[in-house]
């Protein structure tokens, strides 16, 4: 697919300046590192390095990637490179995806408190799945799951839920059986639902007396305990949401399904329609009204807030496994469940390429490629360009060039 003619890039460098005369005052150091890392990439900022054909001879700059996970520019090759290593651990069973939901109500509080309630959230999320799954009125088996953070809805709006996908079945309790779930079920999901409600609550209400929830603003109320406690009674009696979907069909779809959410980010520019005056125009999916595509014109200031909403804490792991997935045993677990299924070795490598969003949007970081001009030659890095900091020359011809130790340029 060709490059997309609009990026989240270019709605931040023409309206940065107004976005802050509004809001940078309420901007974390995060939000403002992920602006100029975005604005920056691929750009004379960040330096880059000199490719020239080994044909023609002709020669262009190549500019670095900000690789911040929140670019959209940057997560397609990130993405390529984590699914390949999830090829070993797949097995020959169904696998199920499984969604759980906060309710809009404790969306401000996750927004105030964004490393501890999103802690909170796949803590829940992941001792519910495991609790019932353990139960033999159930399954009754240890499994395996990944699971993600995802905080947006497709309109940009702040909409934190987890996503799981969980091969159908687990090792029996003594560890000598792999016991399959049912055909195309997997675990109920009213179950599922009410179970998670009263985990995550009572995890906030122990969060809010150990002091590690804090209130401003409109929420400065909620720091009385009388008031806090009220406020999860009103969502305790609110229905919480667990989706299940329906199952993959099996490693191929599920392969091709994490190639395209694991490293997803809040928008891709290839929904971007249009820049035009101080408004910006996307493209989006109607959940609620049968998923059906629409376009959405926003302020451009409105859009660059929305896009920063999802700007998560530093260091925060939004991608997690746990059961016989997770990093401690997963080697010593998986072989067994391996073993127990019939399954010596992995299968044939997946094709995943090229890496795109659910709606098929590809944006992919330029590797080695054929030139442009004689479409027969390989374009070969031949030198490296300082970045603009260090270099306030960058035309071509006036690139300064240095050569690593480690660049072969033959």
């Amino acid at each position: 697919m060709t490059r997309p003619r609009f990026e989240v890039a270019d709605v931040l460098r023409e309206h940065e300046d107004a976005f802050l005369d509004r809001y940078g005052d309420g901007l974390s150091l995060g939000q403002r590192r992920v602006v100029r890392a975005l604005t920056e990439c691929r750009t004379a900022a960040l330096g880059g390095h000199v490719e020239e054909c080994d044909r023609c001879s002709l020669q262009q700059v190549a500019y670095n990637s900000c690789r911040n996970r929140h670019c959209p520019k940057c997560r397609a090759t990130a993405a390529a490179e984590w699914v390949d290593a999830r090829e070993s651990e797949l097995l020959p069973v169904e696998y199920f995806h499984v969604v759980f939901t906060l309710p809009a109500s404790l969306g401000p509080v996750a927004l105030q408190n964004q490393r501890t309630v999103y802690g909170l959230l796949f803590r829940a999320a992941a001792e519910t799945l495991q609790q019932i799954a353990a139960d033999p009125k159930h399954l009754g088996a240890d499994i395996g799951f990944l699971a993600v953070l995802h905080t947006w809805g497709q309109n940009l709006q702040h909409h934190p839920h987890v996503h799981c996908v969980v091969p159908g079945g687990g090792l029996s309790p003594d560890g000598m059986r792999w016991i399959a779930c049912r055909q195309r079920f997997f675990l109920p999901v009213r179950v599922l639902s009410h179970l998670f409600r009263g985990k995550f609550l009572a995890l906030l209400r122990g969060s809010f007396e150990q002091g590690r929830l804090s209130f401003h603003g409109k929420l400065a109320a909620l720091a009385d305990t009388g008031a806090f406690r009220r406020a999860l009674a009103v969502t305790a009696r609110a229905e919480w949401i667990v989706y299940a979907k329906p199952p993959f069909g099996g490693p191929l779809q599920v392969l091709k399904y994490l190639a395209r959410y694991t490293h997803r980010v809040a928008i891709s520019n290839h929904r971007l329609i249009s820049i035009e005056g101080d408004e910006v125009e996307f493209l989006w999916k109607d959940y609620a009204d049968q998923n059906k595509r629409k376009t959405m014109r926003l302020k451009a200031v409105e859009f660059i807030r929305r896009f920063l909403l999802h700007v998560l804490p530093p260091g925060f792991v939004r991608l997690r496994h746990y059961g016989f997935l997770a990093n401690r045993v997963c080697r010593e677990k998986l072989g067994r469940c391996r073993a127990l299924l019939g399954v010596a070795t992995t299968s044939k490598p997946v094709a995943i390429e090229p890496v795109s969003d659910p709606d098929g949007d590809v944006e992919r970081e330029p590797t080695a490629h054929f030139c442009p001009a004689c479409r027969e030659g390989r374009m070969v890095i031949i030198d490296v360009v300082l970045p603009a900091s260090l270099n306030h020359t960058v035309g071509p011809e006036h690139w300064r060039y240095h050569e690593p130790a480690h660049f072969n340029t033959s």
